[in-house]
This record gives C-alpha cells, sequence and structure tokens, in this order.
C-alpha cells in the first residue's frame, strides 16, 4: 500500500507539471481553508476472516479489534512525528477545525482520532478502523508501520479500550475531557520530537538507524523553522513593537 501511496503522488505531481501547475501534498498549503490529510483505514485478517470482526457485539467489534484501537490511541502522541512529520503537519492539526487534535475514537462523528465507520450488514470484511490524523506528505512506509505496531501492542498487551467518545470533544471543556481520560497530539514539531524521543516502541519499530536519523533530521528541521522570522512576525509586529 505504502507503495501505492508513492506511485499516486508521483503521477499525480508529474501529470500536473505537464498542465504546468502544481499539485502539493502539503498538509496545510492555505490559512483559512481546510488542510490535506490521509485518513487510514485498517484491518487485520485471519486467513479470509476479518479479525475485527464479532457478530455478537453491539458494535460488531472484536476483541482484537478493540485492543488494536486501544494500542493506536495509547501510543498516538509519540507515533505523530511519523503521521505528520512536517512543520506544516501542525498547521493542519488545530482544535476546532478539519483534522484531529484529541485522543478519543468514535462509531459516529467524524472529529475524533480513531473512527470505526458504520457496519454493513453482510459485509464482514469491510469492517474497519480509520485513523484520521496522517496527511499525505508523511512516509508511507514509516507511518504504515508504526500504526501497525501501535495496534498490534494493545493486542499483545491486551490494553483497554476507553469509552466512545459520542459527543463534540473540540467543544468539552478542558476538566471535562480531563475527568475523561481524553489526552491530546502534539500541537507542534517540537512537541512531537519530545514525544517520540523517549518512544521505545518507535525505535523497536524503525530500528535504530532509522529512528535516530528521523529525530536529528527533524530536530534541524525545527531549529531552522524556529531561528526564521516569518511574514506572519514582520507584518504583526514590525509596526507594533
Amino acid at each position: 500500500m505504502a507503495d501505492n501511496v508513492m506511485t499516486a503522488r508521483l503521477v499525480i505531481k508529474e501529470l500536473a507539471q505537464l498542465q504546468g501547475v502544481y499539485a502539493s501534498f502539503m498538509p496545510k498549503p492555505f490559512t483559512g481553508s481546510n488542510g490535506s490529510g490521509m485518513h487510514t483505514h485498517q484491518s487485520l485478517f485471519r486467513g479470509n476472516t476479518n479479525a475485527f470482526y464479532d457478530s455478537d457485539d453491539d458494535l460488531h467489534l472484536s476483541v482484537t479489534g478493540k485492543r488494536f484501537i486501544a494500542g493506536l490511541l495509547r501510543h498516538a502522541p509519540e507515533i505523530t512525528l511519523v503521521t505528520n512529520q512536517w512543520v506544516n503537519s501542525y498547521k493542519r492539526l488545530v482544535p476546532g477545525y478539519e483534522a484531529p487534535v484529541h485522543v478519543s475514537w468514535t462509531v459516529s462523528n467524524r472529529l475524533d482520532l480513531v473512527r470505526v465507520p458504520s457496519y454493513k450488514s453482510g459485509y464482514d470484511t469491510s469492517l474497519r478502523i480509520e485513523y484520521r490524523a496522517p496527511d499525505p506528505a508523511c512516509n508511507p512506509y514509516l507511518a504504515f508501520s508504526v500504526l501497525l505496531a501501535a495496534g498490534l501492542k494493545g493486542i499483545e498487551d491486551e490494553y483497554p479500550l476507553p469509552t466512545p467518545v459520542t459527543a463534540d470533544v473540540s467543544s468539552m471543556s478542558i476538566e471535562e475531557r480531563t475527568a475523561r481520560g481524553i489526552t491530546a497530539l502534539p500541537g507542534s514539531l517540537g512537541e512531537a520530537i519530545a514525544l517520540a524521543e523517549g518512544s521505545e516502541l518507535l525505535r523497536r519499530t524503525l530500528g535504530d538507524f532509522v529512528f535516530d536519523s528521523l529525530l536529528r533530521n527533524k530536530k534541524m528541521e525545527w531549529g531552522q523553522y524556529r531561528s526564521t522570522v516569518t511574514d506572519y512576525e514582520i507584518a504583526r509586529y514590525l509596526p507594533l513593537l
């Protein structure tokens, strides 16, 4: 699937160039307009049987599926550096807008990090889990690897699944989210680096070389961004200060 993502991106960009325009997978190219997400759907199978499906469960979700979701939720903050790897990625992950910023799951609305799309009777193999944070500028090989690793860790260690959220998470007070154990994704590349740096899951999944190289490169990018004066700062502060 990562091969397909890379092929699609390359073909789209080259066809656009032939027409004299840019096709960009930048997560947030324009202020005030929706960014570009890459919602990732996942299922596990045992042979031809969907391991996430359970006909006896109210949500048709098996214990395996629930623990997989729990793994995604628990490890979401530390793997965000991989699923959202650029400075610009965090201009899309902003509260109350089009992308999830809180670590919660749902079967109804589209504001949560993890969503289980409605089950359609007779389509057992189509039951899947949607993880909505990644953007299309990420490295899909690394992103898909850490998503799978987080879910499998939840299965292996039998993580308990929190209660699904039915209300709008962004409209809850901080106290309400805290009481429900709802945390947040990192709000900047700098925060994501700090969370990833201590992640044993990331190091084990990516291997020492890739893990250390990723951190080193991202720290360089964050340092360059922090030291660059932006047009926003010039327009905002130059006449005022």
